[in-house]
């Protein structure tokens, strides 16, 4: 069995987190595995870039804290999108400065989304990129 939310289908869906926060770890890991998502979770920007250089897996859309160790969040996503351009990239923190949104941003992030997220407004950014057509929400 799993959760659908409005018209958002996450089987077959692979979904990267980086997060070092291991409580919002087990929070993304609850919701989005029970709407049926597949998930890789790295708990640095180290070991997620090593594996962006190492694979060729589809990735359908990246969560990425800007606070994790070894290589910030932001760095990620630029050398993320050296390889995977089209793979929509949404920086979720509690970290907030304009300078550090608008980083990202130009980085390649697709949203800036501040803690704590609740489950509606992740799955209302997630259907905004996974199924634009059907998206009722623009959260910016």
């Amino acid at each position: 069995m799993s959760l659908i939310f409005n018209n958002l289908d996450l089987q077959h869906k692979t979904i990267v987190i980086v997060e070092d926060d291991l409580p919002s770890v087990k929070y993304y890991k609850t919701i989005l595995e029970s709407a049926g998502a597949d998930l890789r979770v790295f708990e640095n920007g180290k070991e997620f870039v090593n594996y962006i250089n190492s694979t060729d897996d589809v990735i359908d859309i990246v969560i990425v804290d800007y606070l994790v160790p070894f290589i910030n969040g932001i760095d990620c996503v630029r050398i993320m999108k050296r390889k995977f351009r089209s793979v929509p990239a949404i920086m979720i923190t509690a970290f907030f400065s304009e300078q550090t949104r608008n980083e990202a941003l130009i980085a390649g992030c697709n949203e800036y989304v501040l803690k704590p997220v609740f489950p509606e407004k992740l799955f209302c950014v997630l259907e905004k990129f996974l199924n634009p057509r059907h998206s009722y929400y623009n959260y910016r």
